[in-house]
């Protein structure tokens, strides 16, 4: 399970706060991308614990970019967003928490390790400020 709807909202948030000049509160933002107050709020409060985005909590406050989009990684969003790390497969990233304890004999886990290993790369790469639209 790599994107679920966590990562798809913190990405949408993301990219509309990036276009505005100042703060966005929580029910502009539900209202324009038409997604829960509340989950929304509960992804953009992970993502300001992370100093992705600086909360303001005055009269006309909200969430603004805190961090310079060229240095904000898809992968760290999604984690962020997911509260755990981008996994595009069940099994262990690891052969140390291989459940069976047969990761080094298995034929699939080397499979998913790269593959795993690939996507992180890729994910890594992308930047926030190459989504964005300007």
């Amino acid at each position: 399970m790599l994107f679920t709807k966590a990562s798809e909202y913190a990405l949408l948030s993301l990219i509309l706060i990036s276009q505005k000049s100042s703060p966005v509160d929580v029910d502009t933002i539900s209202n324009e991308l038409k997604i829960s107050k509340s989950f929304l709020a509960k992804i953009l409060q992970n993502l300001a614990k992370e100093q992705i985005l600086k909360s303001y909590k005055v009269a006309n406050g909200g969430f603004a970019l805190q961090a310079d989009p060229q240095n904000i990684s898809i992968k760290t969003i999604i984690e962020c967003a997911e509260k755990r790390e981008v996994s595009v497969f069940e099994c262990s990233t690891s052969a140390d928490g291989c459940p069976s304890a047969k990761a080094s004999s298995c034929q699939i886990w080397l499979m998913f390790t790269g593959l795993q290993n690939k996507v992180d790369e890729m994910l890594d790469a992308i930047k926030l400020s190459d989504i964005i639209k300007k």
